[in-house]
């Protein structure tokens, strides 16, 4: 148990997960890094350096309600309450048609993307209401795609959208209980998963084209700015952007 506020990653081994997570935890954030694979988020923790608040890593299947209830559980007996959820792990598939797409891949993205953030929301929230003193934080991860899709991502797109439906409910019901909640909306953060935008990547008129990206830390700055307001401020939807992505207006 300590004085440090806590908070909760999902997705946190790679990518903008891990680039969040190492943020908080330099911030001064006891911060659970949860991802499915326990050595990658083992070296995420280590990659981040030493610091003052405490990192742990806690393995877990989002799209899983026994392995969310369970991870809750480990944070509540490690740091006795959670203070921030950042629900950012995801998943997506290859631009493909809808008639193409499988049945189980559309079932695994909405497991992942939108169940997944849901049961991961439903336990923190569910933990915010009832600790002493009440309330937290809730970013979700929405996307660009939130508001404008890329060609042939339908389980990408669709869930992005019901995120944001997300958001705006939980940040109505947490009202009463001083549970703010907001959705960081991300165009084109360099990471692994993005190093095909600097190559070509499907256009809206059918060209392929390299895109502007920026740099993941970028996103990272936002989420810590974000999760640093009192909790009678929120950040509804903020958008982090690679300044000449083809998002805005025509391409």
């Amino acid at each position: 148990m300590t004085d440090y506020k806590t908070a909760i990653v999902t997705g946190a081994g790679t990518g903008i997960g891990k680039a969040v997570a190492t943020a908080l935890l330099r911030a001064g954030w006891n911060t659970v890094f949860c991802g499915r694979r326990k050595p990658v988020l083992n070296k995420a923790i280590a990659d981040a350096g030493s610091t003052q608040a405490k990192a742990l890593a806690v393995a877990c299947d989002i799209s899983k309600a026994d392995q969310v209830d369970e991870m809750f559980e480990t944070v509540a007996a490690a740091f006795g309450r959670v203070d921030l959820l950042f629900n950012n792990a995801g998943t997506s598939y290859k631009s493909t048609l809808i008639d193409e797409i499988p049945v189980e891949v559309w079932n695994e993205v909405v497991g992942v993307n939108l169940t997944g953030s849901f049961l991961c929301a439903r336990a923190a929230f569910g933990a915010m209401r009832r600790q002493q003193p009440i309330g937290g934080r809730i970013i979700n991860n929405g996307s660009v795609s939130a508001y404008a899709p890329r060609p042939g991502s339908v389980p990408y797109t669709a869930t992005k959208h019901a995120i944001t439906g997300l958001t705006k409910t939980l940040a109505l019901d947490g009202r009463p209980y001083d549970i703010a909640c907001g959705q960081i909306d991300i165009g084109n953060a360099l990471t692994d998963m993005a190093q095909a935008m600097t190559v070509g990547v499907p256009q809206a008129n059918g060209s392929i084209a390299a895109e502007a990206v920026m740099d993941v830390q970028q996103v990272a700055n936002a989420v810590v700015h974000m999760a640093s307001l009192p909790l009678d401020a929120n950040v509804l939807f903020m958008t982090v952007m690679a300044t000449k992505m083809p998002y805005v207006g025509r391409g």
